[in-house]
């Protein structure tokens, strides 16, 4: 008994759709795969649905037609930063509309944090942390879900992107100055990337984009942190992260911080100068859990959560914000 599942990952840089068929053991690898570059938009009312269902359906038809003509999917998992808090509209609008537009009679709403444990861990306890721009850590011991953080650059995301690049740019400054916490490393690699620091204030600022900015600056942080040369106050920047970002997995792992822990997102991409540290935190606090390499990323995750609630065999906690699911799960 197999049925066609679809898997939706709504980010900042559009959307990535996959359809695949699974059965009651797993799911397929895809059978096809389409992508749109135009992120969903978010407006007063949270998500636009109405957006997000003008990009996905005539891609899911486009796949059917490909793939299974003649198929109906049965079960489709849309994954959306933002879900948590913004996902009014999704959560109102989409079930009638998937069903209308596709025949789905399954459909599960999911915060981009959940379709990344998904993705990472599949439906088993620990904790995943997810870290880029910004930081997010999301656990479950199966019953219910746990998450730390990820409350943006102003009022939190500590040892992501933009609190890395920022940390950076204030120790430039500092140099620029004369204060004491400064780094003349920084100080000449935010030069380059910006020119001179005292344009900083108005090229920041203003900006809607901000966080990226800032996280821009975090590999030079890294750059600055690696070698026989590594400046220090770089290298305690990581540190610090580090301790940022194991605090935060810390506080979202199965109770007594057993089950596995998985890393997620492009800053970890820096290396050894992030990674080494975060090893030594992550072991130092939690040293009943086992550090595990991501086994898929998050439209992986929306697939095999697709692929379970179709056979009615979903593991994963529901949450009316985190994970909502809709339809005959049975």
């Amino acid at each position: 008994m197999t049925a066609w599942v679809l898997g939706v990952d709504s980010g900042g840089s559009g959307l990535r759709i996959a359809l695949a068929r699974a059965g009651v053991d797993g799911v397929e690898p895809p059978a096809g795969q389409r992508r749109t570059d135009e992120p969903v938009r978010t407006g007063p009312g949270g998500i636009d649905a109405g957006h997000l269902l003008a990009q996905l359906l005539p891609a899911a038809r486009a796949l059917l037609d490909e793939s299974a003509p003649t198929a109906r999917i049965d079960a489709v998992c849309v994954g959306a930063a933002g879900m948590a808090t913004l996902g009014g509209r999704l959560r109102a609008e989409l079930p009638q509309a998937l069903a209308a537009g596709l025949g789905a009679r399954r459909l599960a709403l999911a915060a981009d944090a959940v379709t990344g444990y998904a993705g990472a861990l599949g439906e088993t306890p620990g904790a995943v942390a997810a870290a880029g721009t910004g930081m997010i850590a999301l656990g479950t011991e199966l019953r219910s879900w746990r998450r730390a953080d990820g409350w943006g650059h102003l009022l939190g995301d500590c040892g992501g992107g933009a609190w890395i690049g920022q940390r950076g740019l204030e120790a430039a400054l500092r140099a620029h100055d004369g204060r004491s916490g400064g780094s003349t490393a920084l100080l000449a690699r935010a030069e380059a990337a910006f020119g001179p620091v005292a344009g900083l204030p108005g090229q920041l600022y203003p900006r809607s984009d901000r966080p990226a900015v800032l996280a821009s600056f975090a590999p030079e942080v890294a750059r600055c942190a690696s070698g026989p040369e590594a400046d220090p106050v770089a290298v305690g920047i990581l540190a610090e992260a580090a301790a940022q970002i194991a605090g935060t997995v810390a506080a979202v792992c199965p109770p007594g911080g057993a089950g596995r822990v998985a890393l997620t997102g492009g800053l970890f991409r820096m290396g050894a100068p992030l990674t080494e540290p975060l090893a030594g935190e992550l072991a130092r606090r939690l040293p009943g859990a086992e550090v595990v390499e991501a086994a898929g990323g998050p439209l992986e995750g929306a697939l095999l959560i697709a692929g379970r609630l179709a056979f009615g065999a979903c593991r994963l906690p529901a949450d009316p914000a985190l994970l909502h699911l809709v339809g005959d799960r049975g």
